[in-house]
């Protein structure tokens, strides 16, 4: 038996959607701002498939993820096809100079964990960490923005 806990947060960045975009969309580099991501992997002979590495703690967890639909500068969809059981989208926003990038993510933790924890507190301790990873990402992509 599992629960499924969603999440939501958003974060707005001084650069253009078109750069934006561009970051994001190149899912092998979202270890460099999100903290529990420990790898991504596009699949070679199938890009719509890439494989997650999770990892915090003592707890590491790995997905095969395929992406369900991408409008460019808008939004990116995905749920995992094995492993652990998640999906979610990414939405772009954009403000005509900056852009709104809004995170949602859904995952089912496996009933022993929330035994161990209680998800008010695990869903609390997620949430801060993915608002955390989109303010990394501004940061990213300020960074790249001052080196053009």
């Amino acid at each position: 038996m599992s629960n499924w806990l969603e999440h939501t947060v958003q974060v707005e960045v001084n650069a253009p959607i078109e750069l934006v975009w561009s970051l994001w969309s190149d899912i092998e580099q979202m270890p460099r701002w999100m903290k529990w991501i420990e790898s991504v992997k596009v699949l070679e002979d199938n890009p719509e498939l890439s494989r997650w590495k999770l990892a915090s703690g003592r707890f590491e967890f790995t997905w095969l993820s395929k992406i369900l639909r991408v409008i460019p500068n808008q939004i990116i969809q995905w749920e995992s096809v094995d492993g652990l059981p998640n999906r979610g989208a990414i939405r772009f926003y954009d403000r005509h100079g900056s852009s709104v990038v809004k995170l949602t993510v859904a995952y089912s933790i496996p009933g022993w964990l929330g035994k161990l924890m209680d998800n008010l507190f695990l869903g609390r301790v997620v949430e801060s960490t993915i608002q955390a990873d989109l303010e990394r990402f501004k940061q990213y992509t300020m960074n790249v923005q001052s080196q053009s």
